[in-house]
């Protein structure tokens, strides 16, 4: 768990995914329309990635991936980050944790 919340501190926008997931590439191209450069962990293909997708579990992250986190702070999974981005605040977020600059 430690691990997840140092890799989860360590820039402005983070995304833990799978690279089979399509909803994780679907926030992760999000970001990049707004013009977010997030970390992107794949835990699929990461030796430690089962070990960090049970540690996502237990700091809330149901499911799992994609798990987002903007400016070391757990923001939500997919639908908590469409439903951000539709009413507006996603943008804002990013820009407060400089992940991006407008």
């Amino acid at each position: 768990m430690d691990r997840v919340r140092d890799l989860a501190s360590k820039k402005a926008a983070v995304i833990f995914t799978k690279s089979s997931c399509f909803m994780c590439h679907s926030i992760k191209q999000l970001f990049y329309e707004l013009g977010a450069s997030p970390e992107i962990h794949e835990l699929d293909q990461d030796a430690n990635g089962r070990e960090m997708e049970y540690a996502l579990r237990g700091l809330g992250c149901t499911p799992s991936v994609p798990a987002v986190f903007i400016g070391g702070k757990y923001v939500g999974s997919a639908k908590d980050i469409i439903s951000l981005h539709v009413d507006g605040s996603l943008k804002q977020m990013l820009i407060d944790a400089r992940a991006i600059w407008f």
